[in-house]
């Protein structure tokens, strides 16, 4: 029988990166063989490790969350950059670029120039788009909003159906949505339909926008600013063609382009551009508005408090109580986060969890005990802490990380409280669109262009599946090293 031999080299220093990887890539000649990235894809993220390169046919595992970029210090793994893209669709006088930009994205992306971890840089952010050539800035934080009016209206139907099983866990995390698909394909059935924020957002744009501004959707160039690397492989998902089936254009995408944080930082140096100098500027109107609950979107938890303050509202008829706004419970950097949920006389349990790994700890416990119906909703996020910790934004040395992180999550709470508009359901903008278009969460139309589907993918494991570091014969990182006797 023969041997099985990788092409990857140094496997027990390394993260295997495959050279078509969408959204990270590697440089061997940087690389120092540091073991970082392969911890945090091992030991954050439980993918090293928990699949064997022997039976997936040389082919590593990736769920694209850029953590093994983050962690690496020598910038031997970075995310894929598409800027080039970017400058050439500016450059063309017949395309109208467009960005949305990530929650995340305004508390990270002042760090790149030297200000204070979680310095909100909203208005300096849209002013360099604009600056750079965008045509129109819009806000994800709407998409955001519209995210939480289909997502919990799907959760009450399914509270109220003997058909659709609970609970229901949020689908807006790519890297964790291939996380379930490839490890644990039977939970797809409870994964929310509803697109996540930018894939929401980005048919509308092309559709409803389009047609709004007379605007030949052909021209539009779609580009996503996020703090995320797996929104690389999410925008090429066959599925999100929304609009090239509303207009029967067969090649138009949703989303045509993703840059990260970083990306958009050093274009914005490249292009000689004072970020601090810029004036503020405020995001186009049509997608501008935003409530509270879009804001904090980009916090582990923010996902679960927006929904609940639109849920109680649609439950009750009742805007959220104090209690929710701020619901304490669900904030903060910790991996699980538990809490219970009063809707009157009925009673919500559910969980907040960031980090694959403690993903995976906590959906084991639920399979091996059969717990699964004491839940209705549960929130995951790929990366610690939420978006705010993403694969694409500024890197941060590991002992700063957690004050990094808090202080980005501070930024974000902080603009909730600004604002006085705290439920997605109290947008204006968002009852104009349902009232104009897509007529009510979970119409026919919503359904088409605000939801889609997920597909079991744990054939990429090969025959060797449910593996663990323990069971997995190619695995180093629980094996001793053998010195040999002198």
């Amino acid at each position: 029988m023969s041997v099985f031999r990788s092409r990857f080299k140094e496997l027990q220093r390394r993260v295997p990166i495959d050279e078509h990887n969408c959204a990270v890539q590697f440089d061997e000649t940087k690389c120092k063989n540091c073991t970082l990235c392969r911890r945090a894809c091992s030991n954050t993220q439980s993918i090293m490790d928990y699949y064997s390169l022997a039976s997936t046919g040389d082919m590593p595992i990736c769920v694209h969350c850029g953590q093994c970029a983050s962690a690496c210090p020598f910038d031997a793994i970075t995310e894929v950059n598409d800027v080039e893209k970017v400058k050439a669709a500016i450059q063309d006088p017949d395309k109208i670029v467009i960005f949305q930009t990530a929650p995340a994205v305004r508390v990270g992306l002042g760090e790149s120039f030297g200000m204070e971890p979680g310095t909100f840089v909203e208005g300096k952010m849209v002013a360099a788009l604009r600056a750079l050539g965008g045509d129109y800035v819009f806000d994800t934080d709407f998409g955001a909003d519209l995210t939480i009016m289909e997502e919990a209206t799907e959760l009450l139907h399914r509270l109220q159906s003997e058909e659709i099983p609970i609970p229901q866990f949020t689908s807006c995390c790519p890297a964790w949505v291939e996380f379930a698909e490839i490890f644990y394909p039977d939970l797809l059935p409870h994964l929310s339909s509803t697109k996540s924020p930018i894939s929401i957002l980005s048919p509308v744009i092309k559709t409803f926008f389009a047609q709004k501004k007379d605007i030949d959707p052909s021209k539009i160039v779609n580009v996503c600013v996020t703090p995320c690397t797996a929104k690389k492989a999410e925008i090429l998902r066959p599925e999100f063609n929304s609009s090239s089936i509303f207009w029967d254009v067969p090649e138009m995408r949703d989303t045509d382009i993703c840059i990260t944080t970083r990306e958009l930082a050093n274009w914005i140096k490249e292009e000689n551009i004072d970020f601090a100098a810029l004036e503020d500027s405020k995001f186009d109107t049509a997608f501008g508005e935003s409530s509270g609950g879009g804001k904090i979107f980009g916090n582990s938890g923010g996902v679960m408090e927006a929904a609940i303050r639109t849920a109680y509202h649609l439950f009750t008829g009742r805007p959220a109580p104090k209690d929710f706004i701020p619901f304490e419970e669900v904030r903060g950097q910790e991996g699980v986060k538990k809490a219970s949920v009063a809707f009157g006389h009925f009673v919500l349990h559910v969980a907040s969890i960031s980090g694959l790994a403690n993903a995976r700890a906590f959906i084991d416990d639920l399979i091996k005990n059969n717990d699964f119906e004491n839940y209705s909703f549960i929130e995951v996020m790929a990366c610690p802490g939420g978006c705010i910790g993403g694969g694409g934004q500024p890197k941060v040395k590991l002992p700063q990380v957690k004050k990094v992180n808090e202080a980005r999550i501070a930024s974000l709470y902080k603009s909730d409280e600004e604002t006085d508009i705290k439920a997605s359901w109290q947008n204006p903008e968002i009852e104009e669109l349902y009232k104009l278009f897509l007529d009510e969460p979970l119409s026919e139309m919503a359904e088409w262009a605000l939801h889609t589907y997920f597909s079991d993918k744990s054939d990429q494991l090969g025959k060797m599946k449910n593996l663990t570091p323990e069971t997995n014969p190619m695995s180093t990182r629980f094996k001793p090293t053998v010195h040999q006797p002198l």
